[in-house]
């Protein structure tokens, strides 16, 4: 079998579960996810897996190793952003249901248990929250997200319960670290560095750390033909200069993104100087020391412009999110599985959030990016190559059945 032209044909398939055709729109707990569902059902159980939907939506395809065997964990999430790609999320789980398929067709038995596990919201596109899945298996979940609500006033446990789920019996679903030995994810980079590198698959090193800020500079408003150049406290060119320190000194840190991805003023008209200007500053970094330094950088040079502009200035941290590491034993493992033609594949952070982050608080894991073209992601255009997702099926098979077992290179035994 052309495991790449299976996936292909699969993923198309499952597009057309989507509430429009202008790309994938898919949300949790809907009629499109259930019909996912259906399909994802068959897709684990052609890879000789039992199948069961858990207490917070997750699909669950089991294969059961030897007596007392810990669980190795395949997963990424079915749901899609509005107008999404065909790709993001669910591609992972399908390329786990194929990289099992594969392994069975070859008559090859894991020392393990395996599961592969679909997740029902990462995108948190319906409701303000996301990731239940994974963190239920973490124990990470706050109980006050099943009273967040949708746009229609439906609340997430209200949508869990209608879909089959039950909150009451989430917190049961807490998974023993003991047994469980990892979680790989696959999933298309979203970006476009494996494109440029002419090379199908990257290494995942770990998921970046994520802040973000509320950033306000206040001025003093005055008419645009009356008050004079000199002596103008103009928020907005505050913030321009603002804008432009942090985007130099940001090119100058590897690794390191940092985003002015909002910008609001008053009195916002065309006649007026602008006395307040407001604006979002987003920092990510796989080294959190390096984030949290750049954000006391932030403060600096907005205090020093400032001053410079007789403006205003305060900035507040609205998130936080630590950097996750990806396991050097997995890392290590995947490295091996993953050569093509004898060249390696590039270890490369991940600036995106995925099911992965939340999977941290339970086991080790890795990250397998494949590559997209353009490097584009979230819209309809967003493409992964058949003969690049046959390259993840066999570096996943390798992975999982690589002569040392991954029960000796995780826990040391």
């Amino acid at each position: 079998m052309n495991w790449g032209e299976e996936a292909q044909r699969r993923l198309i398939e499952i597009s057309g579960c989507s509430t429009d055709t202008d790309g994938v729109t898919r949300f949790p707990f809907t009629a499109e996810h259930e019909a996912a569902n259906r399909l994802i059902t068959g897709w684990m159980e052609r890879a000789g897996l039992s199948v069961r939907m858990d207490a917070a939506g997750t699909l669950i395809g089991r294969k059961d190793g030897p007596d007392s065997a810990p669980t190795f964990l395949i997963g990424s999430h079915q749901d899609s952003v509005r107008s999404g790609g065909r790709y993001d999320g669910i591609m992972g789980v399908a390329l786990g249901c194929l990289a099992l398929e594969k392994l069975a067709s070859d008559g090859t038995a894991l020392p393990f248990a395996v599961e592969v596990l679909a997740f029902a919201d990462e995108e948190g596109v319906r409701f303000p929250t996301a990731l239940l899945g994974p963190r239920a298996l973490a124990g990470t979940v706050d109980p006050a997200v099943f009273e967040m609500t949708d746009r229609a006033g439906t609340t997430l446990g209200q949508a869990l319960r209608d879909f089959g789920g039950e909150p009451a019996s989430v917190a049961s679903l807490k998974r023993s670290p003991q047994e469980t030995l990892g979680y790989l994810e696959i999933h298309i980079e979203q970006g476009p560095v494996l494109e440029q590198a002419g090379t199908p698959l990257g290494i995942v090193t770990g998921i970046c750390g994520i802040e973000r800020n509320s950033v306000t500079f206040t001025g003093e408003t005055g008419h645009a033909g009356t008050v004079p150049m000199a002596g103008r406290r103009d928020a907005l060119v505050a913030a321009a200069d603002f804008i432009a320190a942090i985007d130099k000194a940001a090119r100058d840190l590897d690794g390191l993104r940092a985003t002015i991805g909002t910008l609001s003023l008053k009195p916002d008209v065309v006649n007026a100087i602008p006395r307040l200007a407001e604006l979002s500053l987003e920092i990510r970094d796989l080294d959190d020391a390096q984030r949290a330094e750049f954000a006391q950088f932030a403060v600096r040079i907005g205090n020093e412009i400032a001053a410079r502009s007789q403006t205003g200035f305060e900035m507040v941290q609205t998130y936080r999110q630590p950097a996750v590491p990806c396991s050097a034993p997995l890392i290590e493992r995947l490295s091996n599985a993953a050569q093509v033609e004898d060249r390696p594949a590039p270890h490369m952070p991940s600036g995106a959030t995925h099911d992965a982050s939340a999977m941290a608080d339970l086991c080790p894991i890795a990250m397998l990016f494949v590559r997209c073209k353009g490097g584009v992601s979230h819209t309809p255009e967003e493409f992964a190559a058949p003969e690049d997702m046959n390259a993840a099926i066999l570096a996943a098979a390798r992975f999982l059945a690589e002569r040392t077992p991954i029960i000796s290179e995780v826990l040391g035994t």
